[in-house]
């Protein structure tokens, strides 16, 4: 029978369980996490431990299951099954920022938050964290792909979360925003301690950003790798868990 806690809405949800007895405290543990679509058997009681403040990126091909483990995870997913527990509030970040249009910024900010911390002060002070201040009191239509990500971030964290999951949220963004928003992320995670799981396809995005890297494949965790590189990292310095990565990933030929 699962244990997954309902959703608290299609932006964020959190608190979903209190914190495990034991010394062996996680952020994230799923016991036996199983999700099928028809006769399609996507995650096959997959079993994860993700501990509070650890930066985890999870690769796989398409259709392997990444965004549907997060959705889980996340409480969004009320047909998978298995025991799902999260310590302290999660907050979502998705690949569209799915802002409302006519909605001020910082009232995209708080959206969903109860009315008596939904303040403006405390949406502008999240605003300031991803560089964005001053834009409080603009529309959602003049912001460019990267602010509008970075609106998404600050929406995450007005919610003080103690694990921030990211459902491949730069992947529409261009080359040079997108390792712009690399460290905006890298900077919130140092100054606020949050878990992270990153969904991503984009190897060199997770060997940048993650200290620990996992491969679904076949309903299960495939490979679990630890990055070994100090930050900040380079491509150059870090190729070799880049192939490791690769090739579990299939790809048999890369540079």
């Amino acid at each position: 029978m699962s244990t997954l806690s309902p959703t608290a809405g299609p932006i964020a949800t959190g608190p979903i369980t209190t914190t495990p007895t034991g010394s062996d405290v996680t952020a994230v543990s799923l016991r036996s996490l199983t999700r099928s679509f028809g006769n399609t058997t996507v995650l096959d009681e997959l079993d994860l431990d993700i501990h509070p403040g650890e930066f985890v990126a999870l690769l796989g091909r398409s259709g392997s299951g990444k965004s549907t483990l997060l959705r889980a995870v996340a409480g969004l997913d009320p047909e998978a099954t298995g025991d799902v527990q999260v310590t302290g509030a999660a907050s979502v970040a998705f690949q569209q920022p799915r802002l409302l249009p006519w909605r001020r910024v910082w009232q995209n900010v708080v959206l969903g938050l109860p009315r008596a911390t939904a303040t403006r002060e405390r949406a502008e002070a999240a605003l300031a964290e991803v560089d964005l201040a001053g834009y409080a009191e603009r529309w959602p239509a003049t912001l460019s792909g990267g602010q509008a990500q970075r609106v998404s971030l600050a929406r995450a964290l007005v919610r003080e979360p103690a694990l921030l999951l990211l459902d491949e949220p730069f992947g529409a963004l261009d080359a040079l925003t997108r390792l712009a928003m690399h460290e905006v992320l890298e900077e919130l995670w140092r100054r606020h301690g949050f878990a992270v799981l990153l969904v991503t396809h984009d190897v060199d995005e997770a060997v940048r950003l993650a200290d620990r890297l996992l491969v679904l494949r076949d309903g299960h965790i495939h490979a679990d790798h630890r990055n070994p590189t100090a930050r900040p990292r380079t491509r150059g310095v870090t190729a070799d868990l880049r192939a490791q990565i690769l090739t579990h990933l299939g790809v048999t030929h890369h540079d």
